[in-house]
């Protein structure tokens, strides 16, 4: 059966979890927004995934950036400080107990807010930015991680950003999960997606990495999202050693490749067992499994 990396067991105590809408904690089944939400109508907003480790949102300044860049380049205003939203996040962990908890992810989400009519111009808004901060008991699958997944590539490609700019973490998703659909459709647990020019530029909700005689390759970055674990994965590579490069490469590289594997905030480091049908590892090769633990232990670095 497909699987993707966002796969996880469930867990009986998301059902209580209390959702923070607007600064006020609501339960689950209660939690909603106006129909003439802008993230609801148009899809205009921007968001980020967070997890919590040792108590502390990982990397949360590198997120924040990402949020308020995006914000900022939407023309939208978030209407909290940073200092602000960072301390309604932790109002909504501890609201839910879940400090001292593991497994916690976070889906942060920020919408222009209610408009009067189903219009796309931004001046029919008529209230500050829905914010939304989705807490879940959601911890990958071990065999995600250990036995990794497969890829397919689809004719969806990642677009020119003068048509929609890739860097932009928006609710507009509708290009991913066609590809996705795509994947899955193919009997693949997600998809591998190419640039406008043909090149590898990054799968549906991942980043891709392939391995090569011991050096680390991952696309140029023009035509993806400034992935938070990516650079990660990328800061750690140079701090042991690892050639790593960002760079244009085809298909033809990713077939001949010795590993693979994709980053995320969910899963962090995942293998890559299969491109199109081509076998590249059975499970985790030892590049993997040694980001893997470098990875963690950058986690561990930054929750002191």
């Amino acid at each position: 059966m497909a699987k993707g990396t966002h796969d996880y067991a469930a867990d009986p105590r998301n059902e209580t979890v209390l959702i923070n809408v607007n600064g006020t904690l609501v339960p689950r089944a209660q939690a909603s927004v106006s129909v003439f939400d802008s993230g609801f109508m148009l899809g205009d907003g921007v968001w980020e995934g967070l997890r919590l480790h040792r108590g502390k949102i990982a990397f949360v300044d590198s997120h924040m950036d990402r949020l308020y860049e995006g914000a900022k380049a939407i023309a939208m205003d978030i209407g909290l400080t940073r200092d602000e939203l960072i301390a309604r996040i932790d109002e909504t962990v501890d609201g839910n107990g879940m400090r001292e908890q593991e497994g916690v992810h976070m889906r942060l989400m920020v919408t222009r807010g209610i408009r009067s009519t189903p219009y796309q111009d931004p001046r029919v808004v008529i209230s500050d930015a829905t914010i939304v901060i989705i807490p879940e008991y959601k911890t990958p699958l071990p065999s995600t991680i250990e036995s990794g997944i497969r890829l397919f590539t689809v004719h969806v490609r990642r677009g020119d950003p003068a048509v929609q700019d890739q860097k932009l973490n928006s609710h507009s998703k509708l290009n991913c999960i066609t590809a996705c659909i795509q994947a899955t459709q193919a009997g693949a647990d997600e998809a591998l997606m190419l640039d406008p020019h043909g090149f590898v530029a990054t799968c549906n909700s991942t980043h891709f990495f392939i391995v090569r005689k011991g050096e680390v390759w991952t696309s140029s970055g023009d035509y993806c999202l400034g992935g938070i674990t990516r650079s990660n994965v990328i800061q750690v590579c140079k701090e042991a050693g690892i050639p790593v490069y960002e760079r244009n490469f085809s298909l033809t590289d990713v077939y001949g490749a010795e590993e693979a594997f994709v980053t995320g905030t969910f899963a962090g480091v995942v293998p890559v067992t299969e491109v199109d049908g081509r076998a590249l590892t059975p499970g985790r090769g030892p590049m993997v499994e040694r980001l893997q633990t470098l990875y963690r232990e950058l986690m561990d670095r930054d929750a002191q």
